[in-house]
């Protein structure tokens, strides 16, 4: 019955897409609306709670990411009411983004639940799917070209976790059967698989396809075109709620990898994410434009997400994985109004906004742009320190540690890259360029609030003890 009320939502948002009366425009964003009452009652339920037998089972990480899915839903829903107003789109063309968003979302929300390796990827290929019409909703010629590159690039990754996925279930499945698909039992019997060489391969394999999926290396530039290309709330979505239910799958899968063969699930994860972030970084130096910047920035933070998640610091990743599904599509969702001059004028993008609703504009998306690059008191300030530590605490129980003060020391430097480019950035938006007077609405900026909310939520002890008790 629970996976019923999950799924009513986003079913009447697609159903009523299809409708033109009065009723039905009223009825999308309600529906959209409606996703976090039954995310809400699921996340007080006791857990391990079983949605459907084995195979979509809740737990505390499932559910947190669920939860903060739902958020980001309801924080694009609102752009969504005056996405007209700042860019050329059409009524058809808008409730054709309901309608595949409705898609996106029960896709994602078998993803994220799933305890079956083959329902996670059928999820992800059902949001992936969904998506490539959702960027085409912008009728522009760069947003076709994007779709078609997302499309290929997409598939490419989701056949990578396919396959890997099939090497998994290869080598579990002498001692597990038909079980070898469920995410719990492979976890149970992890040290006991005949074949970890065959398991590390599959591992490594699906991997490659999920950071491939998030823009890791060598996609880094083609997920900040297809973001750049695309409506702003399209970009939110990818970043507060794909990437979270790719992120999801991350975490399954590398915990089974952690109990076959730790070092190797280390080293690997550990390279491919300092090679990542070290080309990122020089990316978001020459970034020119908020959508690129903002994409570029995401990937940085999954990064860091993966990376402090297999260094043995789950507590921090799960604070920093939940500080990037609010900051970064509150940061999208404002570029419809601080891009209003032009894509590519970052001067005086903070600067002439009147009254409650524009100060307040202001006040938070700079707030936002400062959180991001973790200036305290941002909960990635603490999920980094965190996060760190956790890293030198893993490298004293091995025979790495040198080797690991050398990449934090590496990682700081990079970081420190990022933070003056988007300091300067700030600096640019609020104190140089004209004065010129930008419209926000009402809807905006109650986006921007709960996101802010949801940010100070995150720093409350009961939280902490909730992110801690996950790992």
């Amino acid at each position: 019955m629970m996976l019923f009320f999950l799924l009513l939502p986003p079913l009447l948002m697609f159903v009523a897409s299809f409708s033109r009366s009065p009723w039905a425009r009223r009825l999308l964003p309600i529906s959209s609306f409606a996703v976090l009452i039954p995310v809400a009652l699921l996340f007080r339920l006791p857990k391990p709670y079983a949605l459907w037998e084995h195979y979509l089972v809740a737990d505390d990480l499932n559910t947190y990411i669920l939860l903060l899915s739902s958020i980001v839903g309801i924080g694009v829903t609102l752009a969504l009411l005056t996405l007209d107003r700042h860019v050329k789109i059409s009524t058809k063309a808008l409730y054709r983004f309901y309608r595949f968003f409705g898609l996106f979302w029960v896709g994602l929300s078998l993803s994220i639940l799933a305890n079956h390796m083959g329902i996670y990827w059928i999820g992800l290929e059902m949001a992936t799917l969904s998506t490539v019409y959702m960027i085409k909703t912008n009728r522009s010629a760069a947003a076709h070209k994007e779709a078609w590159n997302y499309m290929i690039v997409g598939a490419i990754a989701i056949s990578l976790i396919l396959f890997g996925i099939i090497l998994i279930y290869a080598a579990s499945k002498p001692i597990l059967g038909e079980q070898a698909m469920l995410f719990d039992a492979l976890l149970i019997k992890a040290r006991e698989i005949p074949s970890p060489f065959l398991f590390e391969m599959g591992f490594a394999i699906a991997a490659l396809g999920m950071f491939v999926k998030m823009g890791f290396f060598p996609m880094n530039l083609w997920l900040a075109h297809i973001e750049r290309a695309s409506f702003y709330p399209v970009a939110a979505l990818f970043s507060g709620i794909l990437e979270s239910g790719v992120m999801a799958g991350f975490f399954r899968f590398s915990r089974i990898a952690e109990r076959v063969n730790y070092d190797h699930l280390f080293f690997f994860v550990f390279a491919y994410t300092l090679l990542t972030i070290f080309i990122v970084s020089f990316l978001i130096f020459r970034a020119k434009d908020f959508m690129r910047l903002f994409s570029l920035s995401g990937i940085e933070h999954m990064a860091l997400i993966a990376l402090f998640w297999v260094s043995g610091g789950s507590f921090a990743a799960l604070l920093h994985f939940g500080a990037h599904a609010f900051l970064k599509p509150a940061l999208f969702l404002s570029t419809g109004v601080l891009e209003s001059r032009g894509r590519y004028h970052f001067a005086g993008a903070l600067r002439g906004y009147t009254g409650l609703r524009g100060k307040l504009f202001w006040f938070l998306v700079g707030l936002f742009m400062l959180a991001i690059v973790s200036l305290p008191p941002s909960p990635m300030f603490f999920s980094e320190l965190y996060g760190f530590a956790a890293m030198i605490d893993d490298a004293q129980h091995s025979h790495h540690l040198l080797a690991m003060l050398g990449a934090i020391a590496l990682l700081l430097m990079l970081l420190s890259v990022i933070f003056y480019r988007f300091v300067a950035i700030y600096q640019s938006m609020k104190y140089e360029g004209e004065a010129e007077a930008k419209r926000v609405y009402s809807s905006e900026v109650l986006a921007l609030v709960m996101f802010a909310v949801g940010l100070v939520a995150l720093l409350l002890p009961g939280t902490m003890a909730f992110l801690k008790g996950i790992g």
